[in-house]
Formats: structure tokens, C-alpha cells, sequence
């Protein structure tokens, strides 16, 4: 029998590696505790996903386990030893706001957690492929400080700088102002390459841009586009913060990072990494996803603008996936950006 473990297994990229290693032939056991209702409020949980993943996927099992609990993890993993195939690790606390209010919880989850799951993996599958869903902001601000021109509806850089088909991995991740976030962030994703490179096992990490699709349960804090999606829809109020909502980002449909983590899988390298995200394929500021997800709803969205940005927060950002597809050129792009706001909309107006 072949074993996948998924952990933050009901969250939006989660749930969506279960299905796809599920149809591929794994036993899928995924972990998750629902810590998201604890990070930003019910109409986050993650709740109704589990069910739905317990009752639609045959070979699947629910382990209601907090990452955090070493002796837990350890339990777990020695139980399947070494029929895991793949830990695919997406469980996290991703927003910057909530972890400046409980810095150790955040550490624990993203930090502690990641170094149980590597520990127990070495222990016990050593041969399985581990693959990591860390952040562009381990670059923290530095992105800040590139030549950006202001346009009408985004910021931009000119197409003659090196970075303007996107940020790749040669721009450093010291010496800048992170977040707590994306410090804690910075730890695992050391430590998931450290675990390839020192101990040789086959570990990649994904730093991703903004991750996105249908099944997301957006909140203020976390989730761009789903929940600018849903206050549009359902007319509740927005908040913009900082830089004339011209701020860019890239988006990433969870299928198309899912297919990426797939190759990655079948081919796996030691200690690799990755920046993905939609890159010059689907990117936009925040005043152009709100003029499409006006268009689309019919709807004009009630926002408020506030001066001060999110420390840490990006003004434009857009991946370079060029390394990844040159170590994988069979990946390609399914969704677009405008795929991805269309599919949104619809799992709104449906719910």
C-alpha cells in the first residue's frame, strides 16, 4: 500500500492533494485540527471540507492531529513507516496580522511543526519525498525596494529589469523586515532544505505566491481573492490597505501548484527550491481583480481605503517559475487569472 500524508489536509491546497494523490493510487491520511476557526473565526473552518473528504474519497482517513504534538506526529508516521510515499506539508498559520498577536503559536505551528514532521519522516520513511508549501514572503520586503513605476491600476517594473518576468531565487532572504510570519516561515523552509541537503532526502520546497481556487475559505487576513470575491457577492464591506490598492500579486490556481508538487513527486531532487505562482501568466493589483469580480457578479464592491499597509506586505510581487519548469518542462498553466476569478464566483453564487 502506498501512503501520502497530507497534513492541513481540509485547507484549500490540501484538500486538493488528497484528491489528486487519492486518484492517483495512495492511501491518503491527512491531519488536520481545524486550527484555521481558531486563526480567523467560523466562517473559516475547515470543517465542511473534512466531511466532504471522508465521505467522496474511498481510501482516505481522518487523523485529527495537531502538528505541534511531536510524540503525536512520531505515533502516527511509525504506525505506516515505510509504506509513506510522500509528505505533502501545507499546514500552516498564514497571515501576517494574526501572527504579530501570538508569535509563539505561530512559531509552533509553522516553525516547531514542520521540524516534527521532517524528524519523524527521517525516522521512519526516510526514502518518502517531502514537499513543503512555504511563502514568497521568506523575501520579506525586500521586493519593496525594487525600481516600481506607478500606473493607472498597478504598480509595475520596467521590462528591462532582470526581475520584470518575476522574482526568482536568487533574491536574498536576509537583512530585511519579514513579519512574524515570515520568519517563521523562514525557519521551516531552511530547515525542509537542510533536512535534503545534510540528511539527503528527497525535500523541495515551494515558495508560493497567492494560492488560490474555489474550495478557499477566504478571511480578511488570509485569502485574496476568495474573500474579495465574497464581500463583492454578498455586499459586505472591503478594506484596502496601503499603496492606492495598486498592490500586485501573482495567483496560483491550488490544481495547477497540486500538478507542480505531482512532478516534483515522480522526479524528486534533494533540497530544492521553488518560487511559484502565476508569474506573467496570471497576475493583478487589487483595483483590477475588483473590476473583474465587479463585472463578473453584476455587483460593485463597497471598500474602504486605509493609508497604512500590512507590515511586511508586498507592493508588487510576481514568481519567476522558470527554474521549476526548466527541472519540469512537462507542467504547464491550466488556469488563468481569469479562470480562476470565474471559477471562484461560481462556488460562491452556488453556496
Amino acid at each position: 500500500m502506498k501512503i501520502a500524508i497530507v497534513t492541513g489536509s481540509a485547507g484549500l491546497i490540501g484538500s486538493e492533494s488528497c484528491k489528486q494523490f487519492e486518484k492517483d493510487g495512495f492511501h491518503v491520511i491527512g491531519i488536520d485540527n481545524d486550527m484555521r476557526q481558531y486563526f480567523f473565526g467560523q466562517e473559516a473552518s475547515t470543517s465542511e471540507t473534512e466531511k466532504a473528504l471522508s465521505s467522496e474519497l474511498t481510501n482516505y482517513t481522518h487523523e485529527n492531529v495537531d502538528i505541534r504534538d511531536s510524540d503525536a506526529i512520531h505515533s502516527l508516521f511509525e504506525k505506516y513507516g515505510k509504506e509513506i510515499k510522500v509528505v505533502i506539508h501545507t499546514a500552516a498559520q498564514p497571515s501576517h496580522d494574526w501572527a504579530a498577536r501570538e508569535p509563539l503559536t505561530d512559531f509552533g505551528v509553522n516553525a516547531v511543526g514542520t521540524v516534527n514532521l521532517l524528524e519523524a519522516t527521517r525516522q521512519f520513511a526516510p526514502n518518502a519525498v517531502f514537499i513543503f508549501t512555504s511563502t514568497n514572503k521568506v523575501y520579506g520586503d525586500t521586493p519593496n525596494f525594487l525600481p516600481l513605476e506607478e500606473k493607472e491600476t498597478r504598480w509595475e517594473i520596467s521590462e528591462d529589469h532582470p526581475f520584470f518576468k518575476g522574482i526568482d531565487e536568487s533574491m536574498s532572504i536576509d537583512n530585511c523586515k519579514h513579519s512574524v510570519f515570515g520568519a517563521s516561515k523562514v525557519a521551516a523552509d531552511i530547515m525542509v532544505q537542510e533536512y535534503g541537503k545534510y540528511f539527503g532526502m528527497k525535500t523541495g520546497v515551494f515558495r508560493g505566491g497567492c494560492l488560490t481556487g474555489p474550495a478557499h475559505a477566504g478571511a480578511e487576513l488570509h485569502g485574496f481573492l476568495a474573500y474579495l470575491m465574497k464581500c463583492i457577492v454578498h455586499e459586505k464591506p472591503y478594506r484596502i490597505f496601503g499603496y492606492k490598492g495598486k498592490q500586485v500579486r501573482d495567483n496560483i490556481h491550488c490544481h495547477d501548484l497540486v500538478s507542480a508538487f505531482k512532478s516534483f513527486y515522480e522526479a524528486p531532487r534533494c533540497g530544492e527550491v521553488y518560487n511559484i505562482g502565476g508569474g506573467r501568466h496570471s497576475n493583478c493589483s487589487m483595483l483590477e481583480a475588483i473590476s473583474i469580480g465587479e463585472e463578473l457578479s453584476g455587483k460593485k464592491l463597497n471598500y474602504t481605503y486605509e493609508e497604512d499597509n500590512r507590515i511586511g506586505d508586498h507592493i508588487w510581487y510576481v514568481s519567476d517559475v522558470s527554474k521549476f519548469q526548466s527541472h519540469y518542462p512537462e507542467w504547464s498553466f491550466k488556469y488563468d487569472l481569469r479562470g480562476i476569478l470565474v471559477e471562484i464566483y461560481e462556488a460562491i453564487e452556488k453556496s
